[in-house]
């Protein structure tokens, strides 16, 4: 466990208890309590997890599968970047699969995972419908076209800059 995966405020978990209660007896309710609470801490983690399925009175296995099932949740606590790089078709054609390599050797992580300081995480996307512009490559809500392997470290490094002129 990195420390920016550390153990959630105690005031944070109290706020999460709360929001997961107040669903307690709401049919339809788990979807969108998973949605509040991944909003409140960034990512589902298996503690949160188990609770709503206490309140809702439902099996852990299918908040598991929902989870699973749409690409929105996750299990994983996603960097304040988060960096997704499409491998549909054109994009994988075009070069993603170098971005992704790139990436990962640059932020020293893989896929799905995050910088230790919580700065950077990598996912991969499935067609973003703007094939002729791939590959493509979004940090958070910022799209990126017709992206190379060697432009990554100049995107990379002007995040960063921003970064350090707020330290």
């Amino acid at each position: 466990m990195t420390g920016y995966q550390a153990a959630i405020a105690e005031d944070k978990r109290q706020k999460v208890e709360a929001l997961i209660e107040s669903y307690r007896g709401k049919a339809g309710g788990v979807i969108p309590v998973l949605h509040e609470v991944q909003q409140e801490l960034g990512y589902l983690p298996r503690w949160a997890q188990e609770r709503i399925a206490e309140v809702l009175n439902i099996p852990i296995s299918e908040v598991n599968s929902i989870i699973s099932f749409y690409s929105l949740f996750s299990e994983q606590p996603k960097g304040k970047y988060n960096i997704g790089v499409c491998k549909g078709t054109a994009c994988y054609v075009r070069g993603s699969e170098k971005i992704i390599q790139k990436l990962e050797e640059l932020l020293e992580i893989e896929v799905n995972e995050t910088t230790p300081d919580g700065l950077f995480s990598i996912e991969v996307l499935r067609c973003l419908g703007a094939c002729g512009l791939g590959p493509i490559m979004t940090i958070n809500e910022n799209v990126y076209s017709r992206v190379k392997a060697e432009k990554v470290k100049e995107i990379l490094d002007e995040i960063r800059s921003k970064e350090e002129g707020r330290g």
